[in-house]
């Protein structure tokens, strides 16, 4: 007699290794994509002082406005278009700093407008732009008297001008705050005016609706009939101005070490990582005869000591094979069971409890003597059954 394993295992196919491999392949050439993003490419901010972005940190609607004034604006994505933009030599040139811009292409390109508004002043070019400007503090969040006589600040009236700058020589400050001015404004000797404000608190989609922040900035940069607001690029940049890069300032030696120490770590990993499929391959289900486990259930029980528990077993399959030759349900209680038994040999009903529920051996000799006294009542009741069957 034998039995079958009730749940064949099956082994995973072959076409598992490979995807492993593929998953580790792409997982390298993912890392290396983003490597290479952040030091060569880097990462810019997006949308802050946009002209055609409607985020709260834009300033589409400005530029929907003076449209709707009838001016003409231009948005250069790059120096050459802002130069073609300023061909006429009467327009308004708007933008923020320009980092990449020396100081010489930052003088040349603002020479090119009739009017310069500076959005997001830094101190270089306030330094080059406005004799000798400087960044200073921030202005609390309220709104601010202009306190000057330029016509722009007094038809606005209050405004919130955030950032503070220190005017330099000959330069006109507006919306003082403890000596400092959110708004400077410097006219050259040709009648060209360069202005600076902090586009961030007045300018922008979220700024515009508070106090006269709508009327400064369309005052300020609706001076002319055509606005060009540039859009500083990286490509923008001089030769001399561009920074250089983590890989330029990497020594030579550097890239190679890189590459030999991931190589080292991939055969590293292949070497002592684990194979993918399984360790040992083995045909399921398994046969194994019955008698097999039968022996290994008894050693187990043997080692364990529990005498008890082994009865238990024993008592569990006479009281089957009871009730099939008595003809009882077969989830009929052992003590219905038992008093059936008694009933059938005119035994003593105690007795023949004990025998199958409630005698409880302490040692394997008591084991052995429970287990014939099991064996003798169930041969006794088949021996009763018999007899009443055969014919008198």
């Amino acid at each position: 007699m034998t039995t079958i394993a009730d749940a064949p295992v099956t082994a995973p196919p072959r076409r598992r290794a490979a995807l492993g491999w593929i998953a580790l392949a792409l997982a390298l050439l993912l890392i290396g994509l983003v490597g290479t993003t952040l030091v060569y490419g880097g990462w810019k901010e997006k949308g802050l002082l946009d002209p055609e972005s409607p985020a709260p940190d834009g300033t589409r609607a400005l530029v929907r406005i003076l449209q709707q004034q009838g001016v003409t604006v231009t948005v250069a994505r790059d120096r050459g278009a802002a130069e073609r933009a300023l061909a006429g030599g009467d327009a308004t040139l708007v933008m923020r700093d320009a980092p990449m811009l020396s100081d010489a292409t930052l003088s040349s390109l603002t020479q090119r407008a009739r009017h310069v508004v500076l959005v997001e002043p830094r101190s270089r070019a306030l330094d080059v732009l406005m004799n000798g400007s400087a960044l200073g503090g921030f202005a609390d969040d309220r709104p601010t008297d202009p306190g000057c006589d330029l016509p722009a600040p007094n038809a606005a009236g209050t405004a919130r001008t955030g950032e503070l700058m220190v005017p330099g020589r000959d330069v006109t400050g507006c919306y003082g705050v403890g000596g400092e001015f959110g708004l400077l404004s410097r006219e050259t000797s040709d009648g060209r005016t360069v202005t600076a404000l902090d586009g961030i608190s007045t300018m922008t989609n979220a700024a515009l609706p508070l106090d006269g922040n709508a009327a400064l900035a369309i005052g300020t940069l609706a001076r002319t009939g055509t606005v060009v607001w540039y859009v500083p690029a990286p490509g923008d940049a001089d030769a001399a101005m561009k920074p250089q890069t983590l890989g330029e300032l990497t020594p030579p030696w550097v890239t190679p070490a890189i590459l030999l120490l991931l190589l080292s770590a991939l055969v590293a990993a292949v070497w002592r990582g684990r194979r993918f499929g399984p360790l040992v391959t083995e045909r399921l289900p398994v046969m194994v005869r019955a008698n097999e486990t039968t022996e290994g259930r008894a050693r187990l029980y043997a080692a364990s000591g529990d005498a008890p528990h082994a009865l238990d077993e024993l008592r569990r399959a006479t009281h089957g094979r009871l009730v099939r030759a008595l003809g009882l349900a077969a989830r009929t209680p052992p003590e219905q069971v038992a008093d059936a038994v008694s009933d059938r040999l005119g035994a003593d009903r105690g007795a023949v409890r004990g025998i199958l529920i409630t005698d409880t051996p302490t040692t394997d000799r008591d084991l052995v003597a429970a287990s014939d006294r099991l064996r003798d009542l169930e041969t006794s009741v088949r021996a009763a059954l018999s007899t009443e069957r055969t014919p008198r």
